[in-house]
C-alpha cells in the first residue's frame, strides 16, 4: 500500500472507514431555495442591487459580447443568482412578458433605511411602507427591470392597533 493511500483507510473505533471531509451537496452559503432572475441589463441590475440593498457581488461569468451568462449576489445572509435574457431562451425577463409573477422578499432590522436606500436607487413604490396588521412594517417595490420586492421588520404593535388595521384591510378588499 502507497503511503498516500493511508490517510484514506482510517477507522473508527467500530472499525468503519472515517469520513475525512464533511461534502455537501448544497454549495456553501445557499439556502434550500434561491432565486434566479433573468434580467435584461444585469449589469446594471447587479449595480442597482448593491445600491438598493447593499448586495456583496460573489461573482459573474460574462460572454465575449459583456451579456452576464450568470452572476450571484448575496443580500444580507441570502444568495441571488441572475443572467442576462436570451434571445430563444424559454426564460424572460419581466418587460418582456408584460410583469412579474414573483416577489422577493427582504427582513431587515431597519427596513426605514432599506426602503429610502432603494427609492433613492432607483425602485419605484408599489405599496407604502407602514405597519400592517399582522405585526410588520412591510411595503412593496419594483426595482427598474421589472422585478418585485418587499421589504419588512416585526414590529411592536397593541392589539387594538392590530385589529384596526386588520379591520380596514378588509373593509377594502370587500370594497375591491
Amino acid at each position: 500500500m502507497r503511503k498516500g493511500n493511508r490517510k484514506n483507510k482510517k477507522s473508527t473505533k467500530k472499525g468503519k472507514p472515517a469520513i475525512l471531509k464533511q461534502y455537501s451537496r448544497i454549495p456553501r452559503g445557499f439556502r434550500s431555495v434561491t432565486p434566479y432572475l433573468v434580467i435584461n441589463g444585469a449589469s446594471k441590475a447587479i449595480e442597482f442591487s448593491k445600491n438598493a440593498f447593499g448586495a456583496r457581488k460573489l461573482g459573474v461569468a460574462t460572454l465575449p459580447d459583456g451579456k452576464i451568462l450568470h452572476a450571484r449576489v448575496k443580500i444580507g445572509d441570502s444568495i441571488v443568482m441572475m443572467s442576462d435574457e436570451f434571445p430563444g431562451s424559454e426564460t424572460t425577463s419581466p418587460p418582456s412578458v408584460g410583469s412579474s409573477i414573483v416577489t422577493l422578499h427582504i427582513y431587515s432590522k431597519n427596513v426605514d433605511k432599506l426602503w429610502q436606500r432603494a427609492v433613492r436607487a432607483g425602485a419605484k413604490v408599489v405599496m407604502p411602507i407602514e405597519n400592517q396588521f399582522w405585526g410588520e412594517r412591510y411595503g412593496k417595490l419594483l426595482d427598474p427591470f421589472g422585478h418585485n420586492w418587499s421589504l419588512s421588520m416585526s414590529v411592536k404593535m397593541t392589539p387594538k392597533e392590530m385589529k384596526t388595521k386588520r379591520e380596514n384591510a378588509m373593509n377594502m378588499f370587500a370594497q375591491a
